[in-house]
């Protein structure tokens, strides 16, 4: 099975980069979950409220709401590779019901301009900050990722939210996603991805994105359910050649896992460049890693796949 989620940004339409549902081959477990179905006492948001505050469409799913925002606008590289939306570089908000009032979890794309002002944006507008830390190391130009948080009511967070991405817009001189989109090479042999990794993907703009999900771990934020559509997932992304192949990605982990998964993307020649949190009050207690790898594409899929093995054993 393979979800495709597209986001309508008011006047354009963007392709997601975000919440790709890939599938696991000879498994038939649900990689996303329906927390409105298994979870009766958590309360309804009202989509409509959102979209009305925040002045653009979204995706819905299982009763949950997501914006996204491409910085088609900052021309980044790494190593050679052009970094376009779908290699990680996206802002995006969730909208996810509690027992109680909404709450949100975002991911905003900042550069060194951005940092000082869209954070105070963030505290000015009653959100929290969660995590900020890079994706990429010797990147130019330097890019970094804010992660937010909050509860309240639709129209008081939607306003709050677009009044961060407004900031955002209003230091850049446009909105990010008004900038044309590119293209990437991607000649590799995505079958081969799939084979050796067990999960298939989608093709966006040259990038070959594979989005894991981790059925397995009952991951709670206030008491209510995390998704793989609020950024609970392991992913990858790949562009470049058979020869020459460049990936991208983060994985999801336990506590028990971050040190065999780091062992095993070191061990095969591939970069983590950073550990860290995207929540503060979830339950279990889990890290995020991002690592970037550079070299032959079959090399590179087998390095993950030994690194994806070390995850998920605690309840199997």
């Amino acid at each position: 099975m393979k979800k495709i989620c597209i986001y309508l940004m008011v006047g354009i339409s963007v392709i997601s980069f975000g919440c790709e549902q890939s599938t696991k081959k000879n498994d038939l477990h649900e990689s996303t979950e329906n927390p409105l179905n298994n979870n009766k006492e958590l309360k309804p948001i009202d989509i409509g409220t959102l979209k009305s505050e925040l002045g653009m469409d979204g995706i819905e799913q299982d009763g949950q709401f997501k914006i996204t925002v491409p910085q088609n606008d900052l021309n980044v590289t790494v190593d050679g590779f052009k970094i376009i939306p779908p290699m990680g570089l996206g802002s995006w908000v969730a909208f996810a019901p509690t027992t109680e009032q909404p709450m949100i979890m975002g991911d905003i794309v900042v550069t060194e301009n951005d940092l000082k002002p869209v954070q105070q944006e963030v505290i000015k507008q009653g959100l929290t900050i969660t995590a900020i830390h890079n994706h990429f190391v010797r990147n130019e130009p330097d890019v970094m990722y804010m992660h937010i948080g909050g509860m309240g009511n639709e129209k008081d967070l939607a306003q709050s939210v677009k009044a961060v991405f407004d900031k955002v817009a209003e230091i850049r001189g446009a909105n990010p996603s008004s900038a044309p989109n590119s293209t990437v090479e991607n000649t590799l042999d995505t079958k081969l991805i799939d084979s050796i990794l067990g999960y298939s993907g989608t093709m966006n703009n040259g990038v070959y994105k594979i989005t894991i999900g981790r059925p397995d771990v009952d991951l709670k934020e206030h008491g209510a359910p995390v998704s793989t559509f609020l950024g609970f997932n392991t992913w990858a992304s790949w562009q470049g050649t058979s020869e020459k192949a460049a990936v991208a990605g983060d994985f999801t982990m336990l506590a028990s896992e971050v040190a065999p998964v780091i062992k095993a993307l070191i061990e095969n020649d591939i970069e983590v460049v950073a550990v860290h949190n995207h929540m503060v009050h979830e339950d279990p207690r889990i890290f995020f890693l991002h690592y970037w790898g550079v070299g032959p594409v079959e090399e590179l899929a087998k390095g993950l796949k030994e690194a994806l093995d070390k995850t998920g054993l605690e309840n199997n």
